[in-house]
């Protein structure tokens, strides 16, 4: 009894780097540190430029500014264990910080989903209503989306959090990753899991597997509507306003299949693949979304030109 006890009131949860290579986290921080510095310094440029140019008030912008606020909510929420791991080797974490880690890093990842979802149908409007677009997507259905959007991670992730709170825990947990993520606090209880497990299962399919299932939806749309367009150029073109969405949504959903499959099916596999896996997942896609939309997205890459060019001169 001692022991539930404790860890019921006390538990203490150790987080995993990478297992072996505790000599080389000086050398392994480096790039890690690139990628939240690229990550952080890339989504910060996204929302002053479209907070700056007036000519980017306009509903994808609102969007994008969304997604970028989204990445730095999920880049900000993993850097402290991160980087208290790999910089000074510090392990352990309380349960209630684990929890408020964990809380954060689902409700931003369901956020993502999410604003992808909105993007999409911003661009299925964009094309199928071109001359009605702004009309119908007006600054209050922009905020009222977005209010939605957040509203249903907050909501959706809470008891989550609440049910892991009611669990007991042995005295020392260790965790699998360098942050904080339900399925692997549920591993680690000792008590029923049951109720906790088919919570998180329906969270899933509620958020980001109803808005995969939408999202495919919205791209059939958008793809009878090009191919209804006489003209190959303008088919073309109007494919190429999507481009930089494709890519943000492969670049989300990849490897959140990758971490899945390998969680489900890859028992026998190094743990080393379960942390890459998982940090590919959380940090990926901040770094690539502002690098493909500043590249991809003509407004954006000339503007950001355009301040480089004043600052130099």
């Amino acid at each position: 009894m001692s022991v539930f006890n404790s860890s019921a009131l006390y538990p203490r949860f150790l987080l995993t780097g990478l297992s072996g290579l505790e000599s080389r986290y000086s050398l392994i921080s480096i790039p890690i540190f690139l990628v939240y510095a690229t990550s952080i310094a890339g989504n910060i440029t996204i929302l002053l430029i479209i907070r700056t140019e007036p000519s980017l008030h306009q509903p994808m912008y609102y969007f994008l500014s969304m997604l970028a606020l989204t990445d730095l909510g999920l880049s900000t929420t993993t850097l402290p264990t991160m980087f208290s791991i790999f910089w000074f080797h510090a392990r352990e974490i309380s349960f209630n910080a684990c929890l408020v880690q964990m809380y954060f890093i689902h409700v931003f990842s369901i956020i993502e989903s999410a604003v992808l979802l909105a993007m999409a149908f911003d661009r299925f409007v964009a094309i199928r209503e071109p001359l009605r677009y702004v009309a119908i997507l007006t600054n209050g259905v922009i905020t009222g989306i977005g209010l939605a959007i957040a509203g249903r991670a907050l909501a959706l992730v809470f008891p989550a959090s609440f049910l892991l709170k009611r669990l007991q825990y042995r005295s020392v947990n260790i965790l699998s990753y360098p942050f904080c993520l339900h399925q692997d606090l549920i591993k680690a209880t000792v008590s029923s899991r049951r109720v906790s497990s088919i919570y998180g299962l329906m969270v899933v399919i509620c958020s980001m597997g109803l808005d995969s299932v939408l999202l495919l939806l919205s791209y059939i749309l958008i793809l009878g509507t090009v191919l209804s367009i006489a003209s190959k150029t303008e088919r073309v073109k109007v494919l190429n306003t999507c481009i930089s969405h494709i890519c943000a949504v492969l670049t989300f959903y990849t490897p959140m299949i990758g971490l899945s499959m390998i969680h489900r099916y890859g028992q026998n596999v190094s743990p080393i693949v379960h942390v890459l896996m998982a940090n590919v997942y959380l940090l990926v896609p901040p770094l690539m979304n502002p690098i493909v939309y500043s590249v991809k997205t003509k407004q954006i890459r000339d503007r950001i030109l355009k301040k480089f060019k004043q600052q130099k001169f």
